[in-house]
């Protein structure tokens, strides 16, 4: 452990230089402490699951590497869920797959899934003082194809249909059950590796699977629709495009999930905050770091993740916007990624919040352009650090690089036995 009067110190210190431009840090870390990220049950696993563990990733999905220790079933995801919240500042959320159900050895097809199949989750979430998300699953399944939601055979789109009802009536209970609504989310990965020349009619399609199935009111759940620009197999064509969402999103009031890694690399995904925020209700966030393509590498405190913090703050949506991670990298410790990429996505909020906002907006309004630029500059080498320490000194957790050594250990105890 750091030296804890080193980092009060610090920390004092910041305080007064942030107090300098008007910003109260004692009322940050109330703020930050009130943000939640949604933790993607997947990293633990490479995706894998419960329903087919050794079965192929289908449906444009890759996860990179074979590093030793995955999480083998659920009692082991739920180890390394614990082993990275111990070593995370704040309160915190599950995402769950629906292929992450609580089956008990028997085969239960997607399109039979009830929200028996998650009490088991509901109760643990519950034990351990944490909130669930959920998703749909229409990827690394016989009648996944290229074509779920959008698929002109009715027998398989009645089946992914009835599979996205259940998944909704799942997120209804899990809201139920934690007094706070479950964010479901919808993805498929609908597309075509080559020119299709039928673009209007599968997209009518999945228009028409869509209405069917939040045909039904609850009042536990939020629903999320999430686009691609494409996938390994699709690259030519994503029925669920962000137009496609977005039109569909604001049509019909649902929330609209934004990946930072569905999107063509110089698109700005802090800029379309502002715009969203006008038209629908609330956003989802999925935070990943995309290198030449959706690659899903570990979020890092990179200048695209910190100008999405900024946005989101400085549309005062904090809110209205849902932060997950949706990364999945198997050629490094799970742990390990979990930690770094969840760290550095509160570290950007952080730093967002401890803009001197007020002033900035004195200083644009008046027309004062040098004095806004020179401010957004300094603020880049405050001691944001300083704070961001003392607020893992309060929440117990280990300050600056001692999660290392802790994941290390965990690592070397736990992980490394698995085989």
């Amino acid at each position: 452990m750091k030296n804890e009067q080193a980092v009060k110190a610090a920390f004092e210190y910041a305080a007064e230089r942030y107090a300098a431009i008007g910003v109260d840090v004692n009322e940050v870390l109330k703020k930050m402490q009130g943000i939640s990220l949604s933790l993607h049950c997947w990293q633990t696993d490479d995706v894998s699951g419960f329903e087919n563990p050794d079965g192929e990733l289908t449906g444009g999905i890759q996860a990179t590497g074979n590093y030793p220790g995955k999480a083998r079933n659920i009692d082991e995801v739920r180890a390394d869920l614990l082993k990275v919240k111990s070593l995370l500042p704040g309160s915190h959320r599950i995402n769950l797959h629906e292929v992450y159900g609580d089956f008990g050895g028997k085969k239960v097809d997607r399109d039979e899934v009830t929200p028996d199949h998650f009490t088991s989750w509901m109760q643990w979430a519950k034990e351990n003082r944490l909130k669930l998300d959920f998703n749909s699953t229409s990827f690394s399944h016989p009648k996944s194809g290229m074509l779920t939601l959008a698929n002109p055979d009715d027998s398989i789109r009645e089946f992914w249909v009835e599979h996205t009802r259940r998944c909704r009536w799942i997120a209804d209970e899990m809201g139920k059950y934690q007094n706070d609504p479950c964010i479901m989310n919808l993805w498929i990965h609908d597309g075509s590796k080559d020119t299709t020349v039928n673009r209007l009619y599968y997209r009518r399609l999945l228009e028409q699977s869509l209405d069917r199935i939040f045909a039904t009111e609850y009042r536990h759940m939020k629903d999320c629709i999430e686009a691609k620009l494409f996938g390994i197999g699709a690259e030519s064509y994503t029925v669920g495009s962000y137009d496609f969402y977005l039109g569909y999103g604001v049509k019909h009031n649902k929330i609209v999930t934004l990946d930072t890694g569905h999107f063509h690399l110089t698109e700005s995904i802090a800029d379309k905050i502002s715009s969203l925020l006008l038209f629908t209700p609330e956003i989802m966030l999925h935070v990943s770091r995309s290198i030449r393509w959706d690659s899903d590498h570990v979020t890092i405190m990179n200048d695209d993740t910190l100008d999405l913090a900024h946005e989101v703050v400085r549309c005062d949506a904090l809110s209205r916007v849902h932060i997950g991670l949706d990364y999945f990298d198997a050629s490094i410790n799970r742990i390990g990624a979990y930690v770094i990429g969840s760290r550095a996505t509160q570290k950007c909020f952080l730093q967002a919040l401890l803009e001197p906002l007020a002033l900035l907006r004195k200083y644009e309004a008046e027309g004062r352009f040098f004095e806004r630029l020179a401010l957004l500059e300094e603020c880049k080498s405050l001691p944001w650090n300083a704070v961001w320490d003392y607020f893992c000194l309060t929440n117990d957790v280990p300050v600056g690089e001692d999660y290392i050594a802790d994941i290390e250990a965990y690592e070397k105890n736990v992980t490394s036995k698995r085989q």
